[in-house]
């Protein structure tokens, strides 16, 4: 069957790639006709280390410049000609790579790999420290991912030139957050505006462990700046350790009313928006969580509910959701370049 759809598809006219994946981008609504670009100063030049540097401000600005970026190709420079990206994957990756470097070429600038750390001066035993003070003269700006979570904090000591965190550990994906913010509001702008009736809050399903999975940890933080137009998030596990040591504390501080279960399917329908994750890395490999949870075209979605997910996916998310309209995971894949060229963009100051 496989074999006889891919003969099909050599027999199409394959078109330039002019995303809308069925989602219409509500720029008015979003507001990314009226951005400011002021309130994205602060962010020049700076480092990108957690989602927690990051105010509702910075974060509404960012989706609207990303929205620009998406919806008017031509608006496309070449501005960081002769800028280098290092670009340093320590641990698997296949989007944030891709994202990140295919947005720097875009850009016009430069980039320098590294995909393995045996390859470096770190399998010798040389400290991060050493190693960044060395990616000082060699480039302009660092995108980082390790599993060690201490390994960007270690960098950080010597490095004088920007570095972005894409992954660090359990740690932190601060902009994995960002992405998954900015598909969020495109389903509902109403919540970057703030005009959000009490009937018309969402619910908020994440399947997941926020205190081991860095991905949601990162979004929880961005989505508490954002609680006034969410009726509450419904943290699904059956982990015993749910939170790290004042997580849930601080989220409800910030205005997140937090509820938890252990099962999904009871819950299941009251999602507007279902994230679902099931890999945390821990040391120099993955572990599985939230196996027994699972998504697929029998799971009692809400009819007009959408599905998030950070990818890569196992078992736990059906390609049988693909063809439906619940699957935003890949427009929120997609526009994650958009946002990452927005934060880039803002980072080296254009």
């Amino acid at each position: 069957m496989v074999k006889e759809k891919t003969l099909q598809k050599l027999k199409q006219r394959i078109e330039p790639d002019n995303w809308t994946d069925g989602i219409e981008m509500p720029l008015e609504l979003m507001g990314a006709t009226h951005e400011d670009p002021a309130i994205l100063a602060d962010l020049a030049y700076r480092s990108i280390i957690s989602a927690k540097q990051f105010d509702r401000g910075q974060i509404t600005q960012l989706c609207r410049l990303a929205a620009k970026f998406e919806t008017s190709p031509h608006l496309s420079q070449f501005p960081l000609t002769g800028k280098i990206l290092i670009s340093a994957f320590y641990e698997p990756s296949t989007r944030t790579r891709l994202s990140f470097e295919s947005v720097w070429h875009r850009l016009g600038g430069d980039i320098i790999s590294i995909t393995d750390p045996s390859t470096t001066g770190i399998a010798k035993g040389e400290s991060y420290k050493d190693v960044a003070e060395m990616m000082n003269h060699y480039g302009d700006i660092v995108v980082l991912r390790d599993s060690n979570e201490e390994a960007i904090y270690q960098m950080m000591e010597s490095l004088r030139i920007p570095i972005v965190n894409a992954g660090n550990g359990i740690d932190e994906h601060p902009t994995q957050a960002l992405a998954d913010m900015y598909a969020i509001f495109k389903w509902k702008p109403e919540l970057i505006t703030g005009d959000v009736a009490e009937k018309n809050k969402i619910t908020i399903g994440v399947i997941g462990v926020p205190g081991r999975m860095r991905t949601v940890r990162s979004l929880l933080t961005m989505l508490s700046l954002f609680s006034d137009g969410i009726k509450e998030v419904i943290v699904v596990s059956n982990d015993k350790e749910i939170y790290s040591e004042g997580q849930r504390e601080q989220l409800e501080k910030n205005g997140l009313k937090l509820r938890e279960s252990k099962q999904l399917n009871p819950v299941l329908p009251e999602m507007d928006v279902v994230y679902i994750n099931a890999i945390a890395w821990v040391g120099d490999s993955y572990e599985k969580l939230g196996e027994d949870y699972h998504l697929n075209k029998s799971s009692k979605l809400k009819p007009d509910s959408i599905i998030l997910h950070p990818l890569a996916r196992g078992d736990e998310l059906a390609v049988e959701l693909d063809e439906t309209p619940h699957n935003w995971y890949f427009a929120q894949a997609r526009g994650a370049v958009y946002m990452r060229k927005a934060l880039l963009s803002t980072i080296m100051r254009f």
